[in-house]
């Protein structure tokens, strides 16, 4: 059993975990009495945590795990002739082993490769752009014996376009160290005014002012804080996180320095989703090399600041997306949420006051330190600043990252990835906004539409019933269980829009659906559950006619006709 920077502590039941399974592909009845034992844990809760998590295995699995992304996007890339090529070759059936006990195959929601589909993960490798014909040779090579890093794609990241109003914000030239050294020259409440001054907002999804949450920690009298990187994006068909900590990892760094140097703390974590254990090993590079040349460690560029950054994994959970949710998880708990009584930045992790941003924020917070917020500020819109990545992927020519400036047309997004025919986007993901051709003049920004980062395109070909039924299908899949409106409500919702695909609903169980995610979102304990119906309601809304065709005239009720099997059966029984 290893040892992390805290030895014997419920925080590093995860990486614990994560240890167990990498050595043998499983974690063992044996492995939670021991780690119950080292912990001071016991094994019904250890047992719980890790039957809250997607990638943890209880029982053995074979030399190789594939994980076959089943997104939207990945259906109509060709994900079904990619899982029948994955049965064909393994011999193993998804959800089980080969006879051999060489390939297990499992289905696995998005996993950060929207740009690049049908996509897989293999062993935590990257494969995309997947076909029947690199199935075979990527299965072939490994029954050889193959070495699976050889044959692991290298994946390219889609910076397709920049802003073009003067120089980009995220994706201009890096200077490693000069956000820190600006920073440092500063007082802490100058750091925050200037941000504040930026107008910067959290680009994960809430938007809260980065700034004034920065302040209400340094207010804070505690002596022990936190910063926390939320590289846990697990919104269908989001990516961008992914581009940057590949890109530019130590900008990422450089942010949560510049918030820990803000507010007053020492420690930083950056929890990074299982999806992309891919990205481990760089970006642990980069922290190392930022130990070596003074940016992080004691003392940074010779001031009285220290400032430490580790990396944790998470193993499978999109509810970790959420704040609490993700603290918990480092915690070395279940991931579900918190009940709002203290935010974060008043009792976050360990119960210390915490700033969790995201890694967009985070690079936003670098460039604004490098180059001053007036550069920052003066782009976007004069309510919402800066720019913005989106993640555009689906029915275009040109899937990718794009940075755009707030205040752009849904048209001049559209333009820009070369697509056409547009019957359906799915607007900052399936948590977000249904758009149409209606939509097409509208603007993204705070002002009009908000977006947190994923757009998802679908042409005129697409089944709409196809679409919301796989969005359902993630939400039901993702749900962490703890509240019964959420983990009850979308199974119910779920079933009721097969119902109506399958036209067998009539057209008040159709509307009955508007009132149905009302209850979910006004009970529903985290924003998973108030936001899962949002792409029904709007669907509904904007494409009406297609409900109307589906729909069944109603008919009066026979009660003789719905007794007639019941009578067959006694009649002959």
């Amino acid at each position: 059993m290893k040892y992390y920077s805290v030895k014997n502590e419920r925080t590093q039941l995860l990486n614990y975990l994560w240890d167990f399974q990498k050595e043998k592909g499983y974690i063992s009845d044996s492995d939670i009495r021991a780690l119950s034992k080292e912990l001071g844990i016991s094994r019904i809760e250890i047992e719980g945590v890790i039957s809250f998590y997607h990638f943890f295995k209880r029982k053995p699995v074979g030399k190789y795990t594939i994980y076959l992304n089943n997104s939207m996007i990945s259906e109509i890339k060709g994900f079904r002739k990619i899982k029948k090529a994955l049965e064909k070759e393994t011999g193993a059936v998804f959800g089980g082993t080969d006879p051999t006990g060489t390939f297990s195959l499992f289905e696995t929601s998005c996993i950060g490769l929207s740009d690049q589909e049908p996509a897989a993960l293999i062993n935590f490798r990257p494969f995309t752009g997947l076909t029947p014909e690199k199935i075979k040779k990527i299965i072939s090579h490994l029954k050889s014996g193959g070495n699976i890093d050889k044959i692991k794609d290298e994946v390219k990241d889609f910076v397709r376009y920049k802003n073009d109003k003067g120089e980009p914000v995220i994706f201009g030239e890096y200077k490693e160290g000069e956000a820190v050294l600006n920073t440092v020259k500063k007082r802490p409440d100058e750091i925050i005014a200037e941000i504040k001054e930026s107008g910067l907002s959290g680009r994960g999804g809430a938007f809260f002012p980065t700034g004034l949450k920065w302040e209400f920690a340094k207010r804070n009298g505690s002596l022990q804080k936190y910063i926390i990187c939320n590289a846990d994006e697990g919104e269908p068909g989001t990516f961008k996180d992914r581009v940057l900590l590949n890109q530019i990892p130590g900008l990422v760094l450089e942010g949560m320095i510049t918030a820990g140097y803000a507010i007053g703390a020492t420690k930083g974590i950056i929890y990074l989703r299982a999806e992309y254990f891919f990205l481990k090993e760089k970006i642990k590079q980069t922290i190392n090399r930022f130990y070596e040349i003074g940016l992080l460690g004691q003392n940074i560029l010779g001031k009285n600041f220290d400032f430490d950054i580790e990396v944790m994994s998470g193993a499978g959970a999109y509810v970790c997306g959420e704040e609490t949710s993700l603290i918990e998880s480092l915690e070395g708990k279940r991931g579900g949420p918190r009940t709002k009584v203290y935010f974060p930045v008043e009792k976050g992790y360990l119960e210390k006051p915490t700033v969790v941003n995201n890694v967009e924020t985070f690079t936003a917070v670098a460039r604004i330190m490098e180059k001053g917020s007036d550069f920052f500020g003066k782009k976007g819109t004069d309510k919402t600043k800066g720019t913005k990545l989106l993640s555009i992927s689906g029915d275009c020519k040109k899937p990718g990252i794009y940075e755009i400036e707030w205040g752009i047309t849904v048209k001049e997004m559209l333009d820009l990835c070369e697509a056409s025919d547009v019957n359906y986007i799915q607007f900052s993901g399936p948590s977000g906004t249904v758009l149409t051709e209606k939509d097409f003049n509208r603007k993204i920004c705070g002002e009009d539409l908000i977006c947190g980062g994923s757009i998802m395109i679908f042409n005129s070909k697409r089944d709409v019933f196809d679409i919301l039924t796989n969005f359902s299908n993630f939400f039901i899949a993702e749900s962490c269980g703890l509240c019964t409106p959420c983990r009850a409500g979308n199974y119910l919702i779920g079933k009721r829009l097969e119902k109506i695909k399958n036209g067998e609903a009539t057209f008040e169980e159709i509307e009955e659906l508007k009132s149905w995610a009302k209850v979910l979102r006004d009970t529903s304990r985290c924003g998973l559950g108030k936001t899962s119906t949002n792409f029904i309601v709007d669907t509904v809304n904007k494409f009406p006619e297609l409900f109307k065709k589906k729909a069944l005239k109603e008919k009066e009720f026979n009660l003789e006709a719905a007794l007639n099997d019941y009578y067959d059966y006694v009649k002959n029984n």
